[in-house]
């Protein structure tokens, strides 16, 4: 079964850190763009965050960019998504998604819809 599991999310007061993990299982993560997006409530899906497939090279949106760090590990088939100096507004359900393409760069980042697979998506609090 080909599927994307996200953890490491919770409760974070406002100044502290998480970090994301998204672990791919039946499939392996090398030829993929993944992309980290949030909803929050009542609000649209936005991304986050993306890394491209073949050399790594990284996208943050404006109001995570300097905060929040993207990486790879293809030899655990994970992604993280360290979140540090959390603020209120980033309270959200954050998902991770697999887009194929082995050359596929992620500047400008790939539409939601483009992407195959998708997390079950996990909370992220950041209040005090």
């Amino acid at each position: 079964q080909l599927q994307l599991v996200e953890s490491g999310g919770g409760l974070v007061q406002p100044g502290g850190s998480l970090r994301l993990s998204c672990a791919a299982s039946g499939f392996t993560l090398d030829y993929y763009v993944i992309g980290w997006f949030r909803q929050a409530s009542g609000k649209e899906r936005e991304g986050v965050s993306c890394i491209s497939s073949s050399d790594g090279r990284m996208h943050y949106a404006d109001s995570v960019k300097g905060r929040f760090t993207i990486s790879r590990d293809n030899a655990k088939n994970t992604v993280y998504l360290q979140m540090n100096s959390l603020k209120p507004e980033d309270t959200a359900v954050y998902y991770c998604a697999a887009l194929f393409g082995m050359f596929r760069q992620c500047a400008p980042p790939p539409p939601p819809y483009e992407y195959n697979y998708w997390g079950q998506g996990i909370q992220v609090t950041v209040s005090s």
